[in-house]
């Protein structure tokens, strides 16, 4: 019997002195996979990451489920994406969660788009007429390349804050993701370069920031509003522009139903091209880099070919 006590008790020492205990790392969850990814560029082996939307997801319109919850309770930091993205479900999480550390005001709490220069603030009063409008901006940032100097930035700053007996080490991992972005960016900017001022249509408003960095013009959207199924008479009237104008590319991510866009470019020889607005969106992008050289590689295919 005192033998199997011993070997039990031996057990439990050699479990807790031989596996890395979970308060040895940060625990960081994120809303999106994008911070995933650039948190886990920044963090390590100092921080373990799990993002809540999949990439293959509208950040939207998530459901919140129970496993949510018990990861958010177990967060010690919580990264979120902003301006509104997951107003529709982050608030449930965040007062279910119980988790007092992640509440906003506190330092496990990061809105990541607290130094991001938002597009599209509306002007005036927001209302439900103008359909699914973000009265901060457009929350899309993140397909902005450059924007993903700001990110990496203050989630270092955080995970100093958080664990400053690493930040010398998040400084090293931080310079080492500004180095390579800056030279995935001229990779990137060259590539676009042939197709500026390009005029495209988009489904939704996805594609704002992306447009800006890279010099593509969006002159409309498939959707009548964000978030708003277009009408007949708003197909026709985009139809006729884009023939008019020998628009030949429709963007939108991958997660949407193209039955309106395969409409609108079965009438104008458009290509309609879905793609990955999040990390893990496809097979290929599978951190921030290769999302960009999957989302860049598609473009500047279709529209070379259409040139």
């Amino acid at each position: 019997m005192k033998k199997n006590v011993f070997v039990s008790i031996l057990s439990v020492w050699i479990f807790l002195f031989t596996t890395v205990p979970s308060w040895a790392t940060l625990n960081v969850v994120t809303t999106t996979p994008d911070l995933a990814s650039i948190a886990k560029e920044i963090g390590g082996t100092f921080i373990q990451t799990d993002s809540l939307v999949k990439g293959y997801q509208d950040a939207h319109f998530m459901q919140p489920k129970p496993s949510y919850l018990v990861k958010m309770n177990r967060a010690d930091l919580l990264i979120y994406q902003g301006l509104e993205l997951e107003i529709g479900w982050l608030p449930v999480l965040l007062n279910g969660a119980r988790n007092p550390d992640i509440r906003p005001g506190q330092p496990g709490h990061l809105n990541a788009s607290d130094r991001i220069a938002a597009l599209e603030i509306p002007k005036g009063e927001v209302d439900r007429s103008m359909g699914d409008v973000h009265p901060y901006g457009n929350p899309h940032y993140n397909l902005d390349p450059e924007n993903g100097f700001i990110l990496a930035r203050v989630i270092g700053d955080k995970l100093s804050e958080l664990d400053p007996e690493n930040a010398s080490q998040y400084k090293l991992n931080l310079d080492s993701f500004n180095k390579k972005l800056q030279e995935k960016l001229a990779q990137w900017k060259n590539q676009m370069s042939p197709f500026q001022g390009k005029e495209i249509v988009t489904y939704h408003k996805h594609w704002s920031y992306f447009s800006k960095r890279f010099g593509l013009s969006v002159i409309d959207t498939i959707e009548l509003k964000p978030g708003v199924s277009p009408s007949v008479k708003h197909l026709s009237a985009l139809t006729e522009t884009m023939i008019r104008q020998k628009i030949k590319l429709i963007l939108q991510a991958n997660y949407i139903d193209s039955k309106f866009s395969n409409i609108v470019a079965e009438k104008t020889g458009a290509t309609v091209l879905p793609l990955p607005v999040f990390v893990g969106g496809t097979p290929d992008a599978k951190d921030y880099f290769s999302l960009f050289d999957t989302i860049i590689e598609k473009i500047s295919h279709v529209l070379q070919s259409n040139s």
